[in-house]
């Protein structure tokens, strides 16, 4: 077979032939070509239609089929046991195998949804009269009674966080997998974690967090279950999380055979793990991931004997000297002060969507050398799926424009800057004649680089790329956000759809991505002005092959979370643009971005790593904070255990 490239190449071949056959044979009887009738699923009896609706996520016939094999059945009950269990049990099983990819399960849960929802009224009218029939009191129905699920899991985003589209993502992933999932949403202190936990008594709890403070949040839930005498695994998820940190700092406070603490790297494993942790080989499974979570730690503490850092005195020697009379500092701004960003349109930033993180979201992801968009049309084995994935949100990203359904705002201020005196801050002025008068408006406090480098680079600090007292330099910044996408996903949650209402805040996301991208442009040719004859196009923005960098704020050149409130104070970002911060300072609505913005040529991305104790002291002085609530924010990037 010439062209056997696929799996399925022999198959397709085996059809052709098929149909070729047919064909010659209708012309050797003397009769013309024949077309063979094509047999349409809709033409399969009513439970295989549902099983391939399921299968294939096509949720266009779902009311009118479940009608139907109600109809034809002895109780409604019967569908949800029978065809619907039975097409999500290969949807279970394909996805597990990697034949199946998230979008498809997504579109799958949503079919099953809708029939549920559609059966729910027959099955409560079944019930009622049967129990009337037996002489029992209709009313007194358990609501809650969930003992017809594989097991019961409950979903949180810990305190303080606001992102949930990879949590939304594992429950629908698990509950079609038969788990009941209880979803209590964003924000979640431990205390209404647990007292949930208890009162659904669930078999398994997940704990989600994007922003680095939810580390930390997870670390306390884990000890209060532990103290508290809990038994039940722990998962831990989330972008900002790893394997490495749940092994170090979170399992130490709660991990046993019994309860395990184990994290789930996507939405891929959640069924595996809980499955394994629910199921007859749980010990010798979580004996497993103890045993590699135990290498782990003794790998990185031993790490940490091996490698040596700066003492910051050392680290602040040997930092990076910008001549500021060779590469001087960008001119002034042509506009100084705040500006309220209110009329760009999505369809302003479309072109500006880097639409790599819209597939990692959706866990699609192509290999060498097809692993970007959009080589990744081409990958043999997510290329076609990808490619409908793409096609669906092209359908949405026009609907949610034509509809004006979600809407970008946002605020940018320019401000003359100056470091400090001592070269590790940077003070920001109302104007020129603020800074003459030695007034700051507002610091922004910085990090720098300890860990020993085995080259003659300098240990950065943001603070560096700021020229010091004596020049006329500035510092921009914003915080920009996507409005509109928490009345979408209601929308899609009262329609039980699921894939739509992931997909909203995937696009959220790109949107407000691709707002900052477009708005970093405007700031550089416009606004500040120091790069009016820039001609890059959209492939090099996102090469960032433009002067100057956009760094945030909780991000690797500045992991302190706190200096957003800095940030907030300066440019009025909730007054002006109602962009609200949590109490673990993620932002509000979860589709914002916010960013300082540096001109300076020699500016570059990098990333702090861990600092030593000398340092946050001398951090937690110049921000005026305790050190204790400093080393909590900044827990992550400690190289020493704080007390």
């Amino acid at each position: 077979l010439v062209f056997n490239k696929n799996d399925e190449a022999t198959d397709v071949m085996l059809e052709l032939t098929k149909r070729e056959r047919a064909r010659r044979e209708a012309l050797k009887n003397g009769g013309a070509a024949v077309e063979v009738k094509q047999v349409s699923w809709r033409d399969l009896p009513v439970i295989k239609r549902l099983e391939h609706a399921l299968i294939n996520g096509i949720s266009q016939y779902v009311d009118k089929d479940v009608e139907q094999a109600r109809l034809e059945a002895e109780r409604a009950l019967h569908i949800i046991e029978g065809p619907l269990m039975d097409g999500m049990n290969i949807v279970g099983d394909l996805f597990g195998s990697g034949k199946m990819f998230l979008p498809q399960v997504i579109k799958s849960a949503r079919v099953m949804k809708k029939a549920v929802a559609w059966l729910i009224p027959f099955m409560e009218k079944e019930k009622r009269d049967k129990m009337i029939a037996e002489g029992q009191d209709p009313d007194d129905i358990d609501e809650d009674d969930d003992s017809n699920f594989a097991g019961k899991v409950l979903m949180a985003t810990v305190k303080g966080d606001v992102h949930d589209i990879g949590k939304n993502i594992v429950a629908v992933v698990l509950g079609c997998n038969n788990y009941k999932v209880y979803d209590i949403g964003v924000m979640c202190s431990c205390e209404k974690i647990l007292e949930k936990a208890k009162e659904y008594n669930v078999d398994v709890i997940g704990l989600s967090g994007l922003i680095t403070p939810s580390l930390d949040e997870m670390v306390d839930v884990a000890k209060q279950m532990s103290k508290l005498g809990f038994t039940v695994p722990l998962l831990i998820g989330g972008a900002t999380t790893s394997k490495m940190h749940c092994s170090v700092k979170v399992a130490p406070n709660y991990f046993t055979v019994e309860h395990p603490v184990i994290h789930v790297l996507d939405a891929s494993r959640s069924v595996t793990v809980v499955s394994s942790l629910l199921g007859d080989n749980k010990v010798e499974y979580v004996t497993d991931i103890m045993e590699e979570y135990d290498e782990m730690r003794e790998d990185y503490y031993a790490g940490l004997e091996d490698r040596y850092f700066l003492t910051f005195d050392q680290a602040k020697q040997q930092k990076l000297a910008i001549d500021f009379d060779a590469v001087s500092p960008a001119p002034a701004p042509t506009k100084l002060g705040l500006t309220v960003i209110d009329y760009v349109t999505l369809e302003d930033v479309v072109p500006y969507i880097d639409w790599n993180p819209f597939f990692q979201t959706w866990e699609l992801r192509g290999r060498y050398p097809n692993r970007g968009y959009p080589k990744i049309f081409d990958d043999e084995a997510v290329g076609s799926e990808a490619k409908k994935l793409f096609n669906d949100a092209q359908e949405l990203l026009k609907e949610i424009i034509a509809n004006k359904s979600m809407n970008l705002k946002g605020v940018v201020g320019l401000f003359p800057a100056n470091r400090t005196d001592d070269g590790e801050d940077v003070n920001i002025y109302a104007d020129e004649g603020d800074r003459e008068a030695g007034k700051p408006l507002n610091k922004f406090c910085m990090l720098r680089q300890q860990a020993e480098k085995e080259s003659d680079d300098p240990y950065l600090s943001q603070a560096d790329f700021i020229a010091p007292a004596g020049y006329k330099d500035h510092i921009g910044m914003f915080a920009v956000s996507c409005f509109g996408c928490d009345a979408l996903v209601q929308k899609y949650e009262s329609e039980n759809d699921d894939y739509n209402k992931i997909m909203s805040q995937a696009l959220a996301d790109r949107f407000v991505e691709a707002f900052a991208e477009y708005l970093h442009r405007e700031i550089r040719t416009d606004m500040w002005g120091y790069a009016k004859d820039e001609s890059l196009n959209e492939d090099d923005l996102l090469k960032i092959k433009y002067v100057g960098i956009r760094p945030a704020p909780g991000y690797p050149s500045q992991p302190d979370h706190t200096e957003k409130t800095a940030m907030w104070d300066a440019i009025k970002a909730e007054e002006l643009a109602g962009i609200q911060l949590s109490e673990s300072l993620s932002m509000m609505p979860a589709a914002s971005v916010s960013a300082l913005v540096f001109a300076h040529p020699q500016s570059s991305y990098f990333a702090v790593g861990q600092v030593g104790k000398d340092q946050v002291e001398s951090y937690a002085e110049r921000k005026e904070m305790d050190l204790p609530v400093c080393e909590r924010w900044l827990s992550p990037i400690l190289n020493y255990e704080r007390d």
